[in-house]
């Protein structure tokens, strides 16, 4: 692939009671544009006693995006939101300078077999917005801009790309885009992307120049004009990216910043449960996922 730079590999990881596959941040590639974290969980299959349970848990300095293709979670969080998130449909929590959430199967659900698969997803804000006030929006599947072109499938869930625009409240340029095919489709993006992009193959497989790609891996390009590449049949692929910011973001745990005193800071918040900081979830009050021991920057 002549404008291949790298090539992530999905890598186990456990969030609690669940393991996902990570994929962003790796240690050749912190981010691709302002996407500075991206878990793929599942396919995940659970039963009647078993549940997705992530506490209530805290964010700064970024936007998360949860993007569901099988199965429900409640999401509730410190903003007095509460609302089950169901495939297609895009949840946008932007954490400022202080957000808490927890994310856990929906009472209906907790006699019953379920599946979970989806996209966890971390947005870097620009520097100027990384002490903003907390926002929340939930955008419902049938408002994500979708289209058909030469019977290839398209859907925009975030951001700006091909003269189109979604509803998602993003803070700087991006895009978070969906290809699908049931045909055999050569594809063609040339120049309506932007910034770094890279690609995630979900299901199926593509080929360029003269390799074949197979699923649970990025292939992030040298600069975001792809190149174009083959669709095998019944494949979806994620296209991800736009312009990366100019100071560097520091991860630690669930808190991004471009400044390490103010993720001290939140450690410190958290850890004594200050609740100004960090107020508590409403409908969830009686847990919280304690401050991991130290492991640096």
């Amino acid at each position: 692939m002549s404008n291949l730079e790298l090539i992530i590999e999905e890598r186990a990881a456990d969030i609690g009671n669940f393991m996902v596959g990570r994929l962003l941040p790796f240690k050749r590639k912190r981010a691709i544009g302002p996407f500075v974290f991206i878990d793929h969980m599942g396919p995940e299959h659970l039963g009647k006693d078993e549940h997705l349970d992530v506490p209530p848990h805290p964010h700064i300095g970024l936007s998360t995006l949860t993007y569901l293709f099988e199965g429900s979670i409640m999401h509730k969080d410190s903003l007095g939101s509460s609302i089950e998130i169901t495939p297609g449909a895009v949840n946008w929590m932007t954490a400022g300078k202080g957000v808490v959430h927890s994310e856990r199967t929906p009472n209906h659900l907790r006699t019953v077999e379920k599946t979970i698969h989806g996209f966890q997803i971390w947005v870097a804000l620009p520097k100027n917005l990384e002490q903003t006030e907390p926002t929340f929006e939930h955008i419902e599947k049938e408002n994500i801009p979708n289209w058909t072109e030469d019977g290839v499938d398209y859907k925009l869930i975030a951001g700006k790309a091909f003269g189109k625009t979604s509803p998602i409240s993003v803070h700087s340029e991006l895009y978070f885009i969906e290809i699908k095919s049931k045909e055999k489709k050569t594809i063609n993006i040339g120049d309506d992307l932007y910034g770094e992009s890279g690609l995630y193959i979900l299901e199926g497989s593509i080929n360029a120049d003269g390799y074949n790609y197979e699923p649970k891996q990025i292939l992030i390009a040298k600069d975001s004009t792809l190149c174009s590449f083959e669709l095998e049949p019944s494949s979806t692929v994620y296209i991800f990216g736009g312009h990366p910011f100019e100071e560097e973001r520091y991860i630690h745990w669930n808190f991004v910043n471009s400044d390490k005193a103010i993720i001290e800071k939140a450690k410190e918040d958290w850890k004594n449960q200050n609740l100004s900081a960090f107020p508590k979830v409403k409908g969830d009050e009686n847990e919280y996922v304690p401050l991991p021991k130290p492991t640096g920057f």
